[in-house]
């Protein structure tokens, strides 16, 4: 969805944006406006403009990293602000989502698994490339965003690097792929579609199918044993 959808949507943005020149981290925290709004509109019942706001989140979501690399100004700054962003943004989905529904803890536990599986398939990327989690430039208000780096997700990226130790296979071209197609694009598109379609709910029960069918495939595979030949 974000390589054959969303990025080539958000192209003509991006060039719009970068002539009037707007910093990429004004793009994140728009971009983080369009999910909060999706989360109280979610919270109200008017499914229909949830889905419509979660898709315009997702398309800034596309928009901020494209201009940051055309305009020269990738930075630590907007990576943590981006990756934090996020993290806001599907809390506040979810939690909207137990409101509406009811369902507070089917909520949670969606999160959690969405939270589980988006953290995989960052790290098995990430480590794919040798890449550090934590990258130390910038100044004091990079500083401040690591350090809620350091709470949110540091003990995801542990744990997905003791994973990896464990299941090596994680990191292989083909495991990243397919964890690719899990990713936070994806996941918003069809938390969109099933919003519009009327059922919230089942985001939450397809995030907790991703997490078992990850977990089903990372179960270690009996090796049967060769049978004795006869003497």
């Amino acid at each position: 969805m974000c390589e054959r959808v969303f990025r080539p949507l958000a192209h003509p943005l991006v060039l719009a944006l970068a002539r009037l020149r707007v910093p990429p981290p004004v793009v994140v925290v728009a971009a983080g406006a369009a999910g909060i709004a999706a989360a109280v509109e979610l919270g109200r019942g008017s499914l229909v403009v949830a889905a419509l706001l979660v898709q315009v989140k997702t398309l800034l979501d596309n928009a901020d990293g494209q201009l940051a690399r055309l305009t020269g100004r990738t930075s630590s700054f907007g990576r943590y602000l981006d990756s934090e962003m996020d993290f806001l943004v599907n809390a506040a989905l979810f939690a909207g989502l137990g409101w509406t529904t009811g369902h507070v803890t089917l909520a949670v536990a969606g999160f959690v698994a969405l939270t589980s599986v988006l953290s995989l398939n960052f790290n098995a990327e990430r480590l794919a490339r040798g890449a550090a989690a934590t990258p130390d430039d910038g100044g004091r208000p990079t500083a401040a965003l690591r350090r809620i780096y350091a709470v949110v997700y540091a003990p995801q990226d542990r744990l997905a690097e003791a994973l990896v130790v464990r299941r090596p296979a994680l990191t292989s071209p083909r495991s990243v792929s397919l964890l690719a197609n899990l990713g936070m694009s994806t996941q918003l598109a069809t938390f969109g579609v099933l919003l519009a379609l009327g059922h919230p709910l089942a985001f939450a029960w397809l995030a907790l199918a991703q997490v078992a069918a990850i977990a089903v495939a990372l179960l270690p595979r009996r090796i049967p044993r060769q049978q004795e030949e006869p003497a």
